[in-house]
């Protein structure tokens, strides 16, 4: 049995908080080297320049990387043999994110109430997905998530004899229904099976996995590669302008189902996609 303090969590989150809303995680740096020799627009390009110039301008001034800097999502991952001392986690993690998006000078984007819309003037709560896992370490996932491409994500109750056809139609259509509005070249997270959250929890997670990583599964991994592609001739392109390169990735993630459901989420990210990962 190991302990862990909270306080730990909290450190942590609050430099994630920072350092994720200021600097492109590695994979994401390599998707937009990728498009720039691959997009045949002329404008494409171009805003493909555009974006990597933002990039190192927000890095080498520490200025955020876009100004949604997003609702924080975590996933905690607690090893069954850890022991949390020093307090309650999920305040612990809150007050890691009170503490990035303060200190860091992050945009505050939360507010209290979805209706009365009262800010709460330090972007917490945090939106937290807790499992067990074996061992003894606590892996942390963040997930900052800007609303301009959550709000073109999807949910897609489909019956079973719609069968991978109608996954993929449904893909494509949320893609296409998005157009510019999420900030493409986007990152698409897909989920299928499990139940109505299930999906879209799997969709969320999808997004978190290294854009130039594919699924294990070899038909997973057939159908993320037919999807990128179908999706990159919709012509949407950098910036909804028009081109070849309107996503970097399709993640896919799957579960079992029942026998009377086939629920598909579609989550789309923008062309930062901010995740960074650490592990106590």
């Amino acid at each position: 049995m190991r302990t862990v303090q909270v306080q730990e969590i909290t450190e942590q989150i609050r430099e994630m908080c920072i350092l994720v809303n200021h600097e492109l995680s590695q994979d994401m740096q390599e998707k937009l080297a990728e498009a720039k020799s691959c997009e045949e627009s002329v404008l494409g390009k171009q805003i493909l320049e555009q974006l990597e110039d933002n990039l190192k301008i927000a890095k080498e001034d520490r200025i955020p990387i876009c100004q949604d800097t997003g609702m924080a999502v975590i996933f905690l991952e607690i090893g069954q043999d850890v022991h949390l001392e020093g307090g309650n986690v999920e305040e612990a993690i809150n007050e890691g994110v009170r503490q990035g998006y303060v200190q860091g000078y992050l945009r505050k984007s939360v507010v209290k109430d979805p209706l009365i819309r009262e800010n709460t003037k330090d972007n917490t709560p945090a939106v937290i997905h807790y499992s067990i896992v074996p061992g003894e370490q606590i892996k942390i996932t963040l997930a900052p998530k800007g609303f301009g491409s959550e709000n073109m994500s999807r949910v897609f109750m489909l019956k079973p004899a719609d069968g991978i056809e109608g996954v993929k139609k449904a893909i494509l259509q949320a893609v296409d229904d998005a157009g510019p509005n999420a900030c493409p070249p986007m990152v698409v997270g897909v989920g299928i099976g499990g139940t109505f959250e299930k999906c879209a929890l799997m969709a969320k997670q999808a997004l978190t996995r290294p854009a130039n990583e594919s699924s294990p599964i070899p038909y997973i991994r057939d159908l993320e590669k037919e999807m990128l592609e179908k999706i990159n001739r919709l012509g949407i392109g950098p910036g909804g302008l028009g081109g070849t390169v309107t996503a970097f990735a399709v993640n896919i993630n799957t579960y079992p189902t029942h026998i009377a459901g086939l629920p598909v989420a579609v989550n789309i990210c923008c062309h930062v996609n901010r995740h960074i990962v650490r592990t106590i």
